[in-house]
């Protein structure tokens, strides 16, 4: 370590000190930056003290007024129940104890704590005994100055800020709070007693802690956005690098023709040139990509149109060559069979291809209704089953004995539901011992339906790809139902029609879930699901 009573010392600190002094009157940036964030620093703290004090002033002038009026209304209660039991009884410790419970009991439920003391005599306090009060409170909350406010002025409402003492669970707490006191007179002994009414400003402290850490925030943040922007201001770029930002914004917002303006030779303008070059490259780009999926759109939606007309031409040979199989020989009537079979697959992937055609125009529309979603689930299973028993597979509903309903449009809803009710039906395991399950609930704000399955399930990272078009788990597994690998991808965007969710959970061997659910009214937002995404009987692994 350098001894700096050494003479090498001596001298390097006056050097280093030389150094900062020379800089400091050499660089106007720095003297401005310092001074600004200086001065900045001293507005902003009085600015922040002044907000903060007036913050604080205006919460507690707000609770004072609010506590006031709802001790002047409970004390308002306390004497319509004191003047309705006059002819119920006589016994004072009875009525006094009535009325401290009454009062203890809606102190509970609103946030208050109660002390009721009496009779009030000339010098008489709490800590004399006798008072009724909240469990847990400790009396000595109430200051005594109150107590001997009503040794002189017994007519009027007095309040005053004190520290709530109370104890719960063997542990003592201490909170800002303010107590009000009023009295009252017993009918049973004409005696007057003082009512006490103790409200903690937990609610007023959060906030005011709230607004104090925004204000370091803010004041943070602000001196270090004055510091940068002041030198910015000093070096003369703030103008064309404004340029930039407003130019970069319209590209974001999709206006691919703003440029950069280029004024002379120097490295701004090389960067603005630059910066014109790439926006230039993003607009061709951007174009040729948008007029690709046009183009494909296009040819989607007129192949499918065109191929109706001769599939109906095909359709009809191929309905007299089955029809008229048993006639042929085994070979030519296995191939009329099958040939029946394509067609069928063949016009249904027809239809779906005009489906997604429609969705990508933007062209589909929904005819809404209000579905029962529990009646929408035994029509698909009574649909299905033929084909849960060609698979040996048994297809259950488990479903609340009333209706679940939601604004939608029934025959996309009975078709989200068709596509996973058969994509269940051809990934359960054949002749297995588990049932494919359709439950079906719904809460105030969203319906829902979930198919469980027990066949091969979902390896990880499949959940979120299987309902891309076409796509297969394994490519090499036959369809029972003979789907098209749109299903799924039709069925994602008649749920985002309806502003609803789709969603797929899987585990390899231990099945998976799809679960739809939609906002009971269009257009409401979702925030959660009445049905679980994973099914219940999973355990999941500990992390």
């Amino acid at each position: 370590m350098l001894d700096l009573r050494s003479p090498v010392g001596s001298r390097r600190l006056p050097q280093a000190l030389r150094r900062g002094l020379t800089f400091w009157r050499r660089s106007i940036q720095a003297r401005v930056v310092a001074s600004t964030v200086v001065l900045s620093a001293v507005v902003i703290s009085v600015v922040g003290w002044f907000l903060l004090q007036q913050t604080r002033e205006g919460l507690l002038d707000h609770r004072v007024d609010a506590v006031v009026a709802e001790a002047n209304d409970e004390t308002a209660g306390a004497r319509d129940l004191l003047e309705a039991s006059r002819q119920t009884g006589n016994d004072a410790v009875q009525q006094q104890q009535g009325l401290a419970g009454i009062l203890i009991q809606r102190g509970e439920t609103r946030g208050f704590s109660v002390v009721l003391v009496g009779p009030a005599l000339p010098g008489s306090r709490i800590s004399d005994g006798g008072a009724n009060f909240t469990p847990g409170l400790d009396t000595s909350s109430v200051p005594v100055s109150l107590e001997r406010h009503f040794d002189e002025d017994a007519s009027s409402t007095a309040w005053t800020y004190t520290t709530i003492h109370s104890t719960e669970d063997g542990v003592t707490t201490e909170k800002p709070g303010i107590v009000v006191g009023s009295q009252v007179q017993l009918p049973a002994d004409a005696e007057t007693y003082t009512l006490y009414y103790l409200f903690p400003l937990d609610e007023q402290e959060e906030t005011l802690a709230l607004v104090t850490r925004a204000l370091l925030a803010a004041a943070t943040l602000l001196l270090v956005l004055v510091a940068g922007m002041t030198w910015l201001v000093t070096r003369q770029v703030v103008t064309p690098i404004r340029m930039a930002r407003r130019v970069a914004e319209r590209l974001a917002a999709g206006q691919l023709q703003e440029r950069l303006k280029v004024s002379g030779e120097d490295d701004l303008a090389r960067l603005a040139t630059s910066f014109n070059q790439m926006a230039s490259n993003l607009q061709r780009q951007i174009r040729q990509l948008e007029e690709l999926s046009r183009v494909q759109r296009r040819f989607v939606s007129d192949v499918s149109h065109e191929l109706r007309t001769p599939l109906t031409t095909v359709r009809m040979a191929g309905d007299v060559l089955h029809d008229a199989r048993d006639d042929f020989d085994p070979a030519t009537a296995r191939a009329a069979e099958l040939l029946q079979t394509e067609l069928d697959r063949f016009e249904t992937l027809l239809a779906d291809l005009l489906e997604i055609s429609r969705f990508d125009a933007g062209a589909a529309v929904l005819e809404l209704d209000d579905v029962n979603l529990v009646d929408v689930a035994h029509r698909i299973v009574d649909a299905t089953r033929p084909l849960a028993q060609q698979r040996g597979v048994q297809v259950v509903v488990q479903a609340p004995d009333h209706a679940c309903l939601a604004q939608a449009d029934v025959r996309r809803v009975e078709r989200i539901v068709r596509n996973l009710v058969t994509n269940a039906i051809d990934h359960a395991a054949a002749d297995g011992p588990d049932a494919i399950v359709v439950h079906v609930a719904g809460d105030e704000h969203a319906a829902a339906i979930a198919v469980r399955d027990n066949g091969v399930g979902l390896a990880p990272g499949e959940a979120s790809m299987v309902f891309n078009r076409f796509w297969r788990a394994d490519p090499a597994r036959a369809r029972t139902s003979g789907g098209t690998g749109l299903g799924l991808s039709i069925a994602l965007e008649d749920t985002h029609l309806h502003g609803g969710w789709l969603q797929a959970w899987g585990r390899p061997g231990e099945g998976a879930q799809f679960r739809l659910t939609l906002p009971r009214r269009v257009g409401g937002v979702l925030r959660h699901s009445p049905l679980p995404l994973v099914p219940t009987d999973i355990a999941e692994p500990v992390s």
